[in-house]
């Protein structure tokens, strides 16, 4: 296929060139409410543009490829525009003639593309797929070419570089993002809250996507990548003091190569915040999976790590054989999927000499996963860095196979960022080859979709892990990550913990308070968009309070639809979703401020329904009163009814809606 492309794209080139500096080409979205221009600028550079509504929000950009990392990019000779016929494009039949002219009658204009995907799982059961693409052939003065791809949806704009070849040394891709506003911005920042709210002008230096940009009060962006390369360096972004001007920081491609595919660039556009959240778009820019998934199983995973040391009625919690069984027993009366084992049951995890197959534990572990497979529980495996590079990394996870795991918490991945792109990629292939599915944690790269690809890539530590406690981790962080980091895919936040008295717990690792509320905690189980919903805590904690268990129990995966009914950055989010079993479930949580939210219920389809609605105590506060909470009883309600709630400072409700 890949042949046959580049063999249209010279066909094309004899067909139509166009080159005037004048000649500006315009992409609409299918609504027309997005444009993206293209044309050769003044200085014989690729210029773009985006307007949304009429108004430009990136006024003209410069993008195309350099020899160094400071020059200027490459002259641009022409562009031409083209496009192929797909179902040509799947065979080897037609000569590079007939596929021509069959290009040459369909580039006058984008194409139309209107299509749907049924995601394995994911915020919803069917995402459409509707789209104008336009494709352009860019040749330059120097003598290299690329092929330019754009697509424009309803809610956004995506594009990217295609079979770039150069015929001398060098090769830097320079793309800027020229803001049309000193527009108010948020980034990713590791494993520390996010940087924001900042305004354009101020950022100076380097930043990091995700990147969510509030332009009006009826507009916000949200700037990131999709489909990013094996080989390819994971977006960064850099702004001078003063300027509105953002600019990726290009990194080599090596001479007189073919670089199949860029990574999308992506502009995602929303009327509100939870437009950007409950978007599709960078999944939709990842190729459909290479296999069969249907064998990953999505929903809410208990966690031994910080179980460790807790203490109930005289019993001791710790990381073995004894306590995974409670566990287990607790995951299936539940309905949850599985259980994670967490680090050195294999021996310690940073040392070289651990065996990831081996150990003291290794007997008891495969004794776990049998007992979780007879109780239809998964288990899952943690894996080092250390040992997954010190040991044959495809034996280790055949092994794991034939024990029976479900799953690899993979941790502290060690490279620069290309390096542990690459190796995340492989690993990912890996574990689907071996019917694994697996969850990055300790400052992984960050997602861009590829769990449409790879499915079983269900979640990423890609935000802070609340269990830091209240030296990192407050009320803010998780209403500002919500409409940051959990755009760019699903996040592992370690919600749900339930023992929040005041002082330090008993638990072993890290036994900080946690600022929260009982019912912000499951509340924020629900809101956390993730494959894999890990909960931290032990069972009788969750069965401490009942109405909670219950809201967490319907948490059934795969969604059949997610909402993001309300919300402002850093201040709150009301989530709603709908399980398997088509209840609905709607999750709110607030900042360090009390609020009162009045939630509409239109999205419920037609007949009566019946709500339990959860929420803080008048005392409950998240420095002082954590553990208080109130259900009202059941009340009816249909698609015009409004429910009422009441936050408290650092708090959440939950509300169990049923047919």
């Amino acid at each position: 296929m890949k042949r046959i492309l580049l063999l249209a794209v010279f066909a094309v080139s004899f067909l139509c060139r166009i080159s005037a500096q004048s000649d500006v080409f315009e992409v609409k979205s299918p609504d027309k409410k997005i444009c993206f221009s293209l044309k050769i600028d003044d200085d014989r550079q690729l210029a773009y543009k985006v307007a949304v509504a009429g108004k430009d929000v990136i006024d003209w950009s410069v993008t195309g490829y350099s020899k160094d990392a400071q020059g200027g990019v490459f002259k641009c000779e022409s562009i031409t525009p083209f496009n192929i016929n797909r179902s040509l494009l799947a065979s080897e039949e037609g000569s590079v003639l007939e596929i021509g002219q069959k290009a040459k009658r369909k580039m006058n204009k984008p194409l139309k593309v209107s299509s749907q995907w049924k995601p394995i799982w994911g915020k919803r059961a069917i995402v459409k797929d509707n789209y104008s693409s336009w494709n352009f052939k860019v040749n330059y003065e120097s003598g290299g070419m690329n092929a330019f791809n754009v697509r424009v949806y309803n809610d956004g704009i995506a594009f990217k570089y295609s079979l770039t070849v150069f015929d001398e040394p060098g090769g830097y891709e320079h793309t800027e993002f020229n803001f049309a506003g000193d527009y108010t911005a948020w980034y990713y920042n590791g494993e520390r809250h996010n940087i924001g709210p900042e305004k354009l002008s101020d950022a100076n230096g380097e930043r990091l996507p995700l990147m969510t940009i509030k332009a009006a009060d009826d507009l916000y962006l949200a700037l990131h990548e999709a489909d990013l390369a094996a080989n390819g360096w994971p977006m960064r972004l850099r702004s001078e003091a003063g300027s509105t001007s953002f600019s990726v920081i290009p990194e080599k491609i090596e001479p007189n190569t073919l670089v199949v595919q860029g990574a999308w660039r992506v502009l995602m556009v929303g009327k509100t915040p939870g437009d950007l959240v409950d978007s599709h778009l960078l999944e939709l820019l990842n190729p459909e999976p290479y296999q069969d998934f249907s064998w990953v199983r999505p929903g809410v995973y208990l966690w031994d790590w910080r179980i460790d040391g807790a203490v109930w009625e005289g019993y001791r919690y710790g990381m073995n054989y004894e306590s995974w069984v409670k566990m287990i027993d607790f995951a299936a009366d539940e309905g949850f999927q599985g259980l994670v084992l967490d680090a050195n049951w294999y021996g310690p995890e940073f040392e070289k000499d651990s065996d990831p197959t081996k150990g003291d534990k290794a007997r008891d572990v495969q004794r776990i996963i049998k007992y979780g497979k007879d109780k239809g529980v998964g288990v899952w495996l943690y894996l080092n860095d250390v040992a997954g590079t010190n040991y044959p990394i495809e034996e280790t996870l055949a092994q794991y196979e034939e024990w029976g795991a479900s799953g690899v918490k993979y941790g502290f991945m060690n490279g620069n960022p290309q390096e542990k792109n690459r190796k995340t990629q492989e690993i990912t292939a890996l574990c689907a080859k071996h019917h694994l599915m697996v969850d990055y944690h300790d400052y992984p790269v960050h997602p861009f979709g590829q769990m449409r690809t790879w499915p079983n890539a269900v979640t990423r530590e890609y935000c802070k892990a609340q269990l830091d406690g209240r030296q990192i981790f407050q009320p803010k962080t998780f209403v500002t990550s919500a409409f940051v980091n959990m755009v760019a895919g699903p996040i592992d936040q370690n919600n749900g913990f339930l023992e929040l008295h005041q002082g330090r717990t008993t638990r072993k690792d890290n036994n900080q308070e946690v600022p929260s509320t009982v019912t912000g905690e499951i509340a924020r189980t629900l809101i956390t968009w993730s494959g894999a919903t890990v909960i931290p805590d032990i069972p009788e904690y969750y069965q401490k309070y009942p109405t909670l268990l219950e809201f967490l129990s319907a948490e059934k995966q795969p969604w059949q639809e997610s909402i993001t009914l309300a919300g402002e950055i850093g201040e709150y989010i009301v989530m709603a979703r709908q399980n398997k079993d088509g209840d609905w479930l709607i999750g709110a949580a607030t900042n360090e401020d009390a609020r009162t939210l009045s939630i509409p219920l239109k999205f419920l389809g037609k007949g009566k329904y019946t709500a339990t609605v959860t929420t803080d105590a008048e005392d409950t506060h998240y420095r002082t009163n954590r553990e208080t909470l109130k259900t009202n009883d059941p009340v009816s309600v249909n698609r015009k009814s409004a429910l009422t709630i009441d936050l408290a400072p650092g708090g959440g409700a939950c509300i169990l809606i049923r047919k």
